[in-house]
């Protein structure tokens, strides 16, 4: 991709983070906390989650999708829950959730227990990850540090990786440049959207 086309990518990521930022800080903590809930709802229904041992998450901040009525089942359910932690190269190691979270760098909630390399995600049999919007083909748009596109890069083709959103997040079209890795699916309080493989 050459540096005008790169250059174009960035600001029209730029301008949609921007957008879709603005209506989050919007949302009230009632909208976010029924988010949450029906996103939990959906995913707990869905097989890939039923039939899951481990799955990857993290835990959601601010106004962001809610993760903490997901987390809670899942380890009621005996899942075996791991979370990120934010590397000083923006790189994610990870690390069991064993219910307890501590202030990390950058505003995020880590878990506190041993880490178990970068590598680990890749036992995931599902990975759900945060993200700003995924279009219909499945290209995500994250905040920008290239934390999850690094992550997403050692996840096995075929394992279920689902984005967290509000609905009017699920767009036409997300700018994409070659580092940027697609997802399986995306998760909203109205259900679950699947994208055909191959699609982007």
């Amino acid at each position: 991709m050459d540096a005008g086309r790169t250059a174009q990518v960035v600001a029209q990521k730029i301008a949609l983070r921007d957008r879709i930022v603005t209506v989050r800080r919007r949302r009230t903590l009632l909208d976010v906390g029924a988010a949450a809930e029906a996103i939990a709802a959906h995913l707990l229904d869905a097989e890939p989650v039923r039939r899951a041992a481990t799955v990857a998450a993290y835990v959601s901040v601010a106004t962001e999708p809610g993760t903490g009525p997901l987390l809670d089942a899942l380890l009621a359910a005996g899942r075996r829950v791991i979370l990120p932690v934010l590397l000083p190269d923006d790189d994610l190691d990870w690390a069991a959730h064993t219910g307890t979270v501590v202030s990390a760098r950058r505003g995020l909630l880590e878990p506190p227990g041993p880490r178990l390399g970068r590598d680990a995600v890749a036992t995931a049999d599902v990975v759900l990850t945060p993200g700003l919007a995924v279009d219909r083909s499945g290209m995500r748009l994250g905040r920008g540090g290239g934390s999850y596109d690094r992550a997403l890069g050692r996840v096995p083709v075929g394992t279920f990786v689902c984005t967290l959103l509000y609905g009017d997040e699920i767009v036409d079209r997300v700018p994409a440049d070659v580092h940027d890795r697609p997802v399986t699916a995306a998760v909203t309080p109205d259900g679950i959207t699947r994208f055909p493989p191959g699609a982007t």
